[in-house]
């Protein structure tokens, strides 16, 4: 039985492709992982074997973002294990764009060229069942993969009361919610650890606070939660929302230390440890924001405010229209939110210098233990 709840399970990403459309900054985090991604498939024995070698995306939104990173590792994979059929899993929550999903990776999106078009034997499916909870049966996946998803809560402890984001939260707020992400981060180890082969390996891209404070919109200048924060609450001061509305507005994430990624599976007497999850390889990685970088190159605010407020739009925005009441009409409320978007984009036009989401992720190798493999902790 899922533990989603109900505020959880109607989140989702912007549909019909748009997602991948909009976050080039998350495409340009897993596509530098490339090399990191390859690195873990040279460390696996991948020759000799004629089962398919399985591979799942876990949280994989349209696909389109992790699409490249895929190629690389099936190609590390062919040049050692030629003639080895692949069957990839993209797994997500049931509201996910899955059309969108599999036009993608059937090379039916312009401008994406899709791995299936350079290799052959090569299958994929879906499975829309979150990753907080087991998705295969035990000892089937090779090789894990997710990035970018897994700050998510699977349920909200409590709304953060004079903030939209766990970013502005203090005291107890805070705390309740950590209690929740690490016990989320268990639970998502233990399900990664049944589902893994021995010698499988796992690879996560997670956002992070990093050791100095930094965390994803907050590298410098504005940070990008307090802005939203600030311009949401605006519409209660001039009477478009209520203040209720307002209280009810959480994004239900929370970013980890990277001391609190490790913990479980450093700690011998865990249940992680004990389930036979090592950690190989950890490391903190920062992503410039494109459209800052961009606009650090062109001068062109109009361009920035116009890529820029989509990106953060395409994950958020169900939080936002849910928060509303619900006996609002749903046309109104589209269009609160519409108006509040507007107003980010506005704002960012105006002063563009203090704006960007810049990407603090937590990069880490696992592997599932077998008797005869060493392994190592990196950083």
């Amino acid at each position: 039985m899922s533990r989603l709840d109900g505020a959880r399970s109607t989140i989702s990403m912007w549909h019909e492709g748009d997602y991948s459309a909009h976050t080039q900054g998350a495409k340009d985090v897993i596509d530098n992982a490339r090399g990191l991604a390859c690195e873990a498939i040279a460390g696996m024995a991948v020759e000799g074997s004629r089962e398919p070698f399985r591979i799942a995306d876990y949280g994989a939104a349209d696909g389109g973002t992790s699409i490249d990173l895929h190629r690389a590792t099936i190609s590390a994979l062919r040049a050692r294990a030629p003639h080895r059929a692949v069957c990839i899993t993209y797994t997500d929550l049931p509201r996910n764009d899955y059309s969108a999903l599999f036009t993608t990776v059937n090379g039916g999106r312009p401008g994406v060229t899709s791995y299936r078009d350079e290799h052959d034997d090569i299958f994929v499916y879906a499975a829309a069942t979150s990753f907080f909870e087991p998705i295969f049966p035990p000892g089937t996946i090779d090789f894990g993969f997710s990035a970018t998803a897994m700050h998510w809560l699977s349920a909200l402890p409590c709304p953060v009361g004079d903030h939209i984001h766990m970013a502005g939260a203090h005291g107890e707020e805070r705390e309740a919610l950590r209690a929740r992400a690490l016990a989320d981060w268990r639970d998502i180890l233990l399900a990664r650890a049944s589902e893994l082969k021995p010698g499988g390996r796992l690879l996560t891209m997670n956002l992070a606070f990093a050791d100095d404070g930094r965390h994803m919109g907050n590298t410098g200048g504005a940070n990008m939660f307090d802005v939203m924060n600030h311009l949401w609450r605006s519409l209660v001061d001039d009477g478009t929302i209520t203040a209720s509305e307002y209280r009810r507005t959480t994004i239900p994430q929370f970013y980890r230390t990277p001391a609190e990624f490790h913990a479980p599976l450093l700690d011998p007497d865990g249940p992680v440890h004990r389930a036979g999850l090592r950690l190989v390889h950890a490391e903190t990685r920062f992503t410039r924001c494109p459209y800052a970088a961009r606009f650090a190159e062109d001068g062109d605010a109009d361009r920035f405010a116009e890529t820029y407020v989509p990106n953060t739009r395409t994950w958020s925005e169900t939080v936002f229209v849910n928060a509303l009441d619900a006996a609002r009409p749903p046309a109104l409320r589209q269009a609160i939110v519409d108006r509040y978007f507007e107003s980010f984009a506005d704002l960012v036009r105006s002063d563009p210098e203090p704006h960007a989401m810049d990407y603090i992720h937590e990069c880490m190798v696992m592997e599932k233990w077998r008797p005869e493999a060493s392994t190592k902790v990196g950083s």
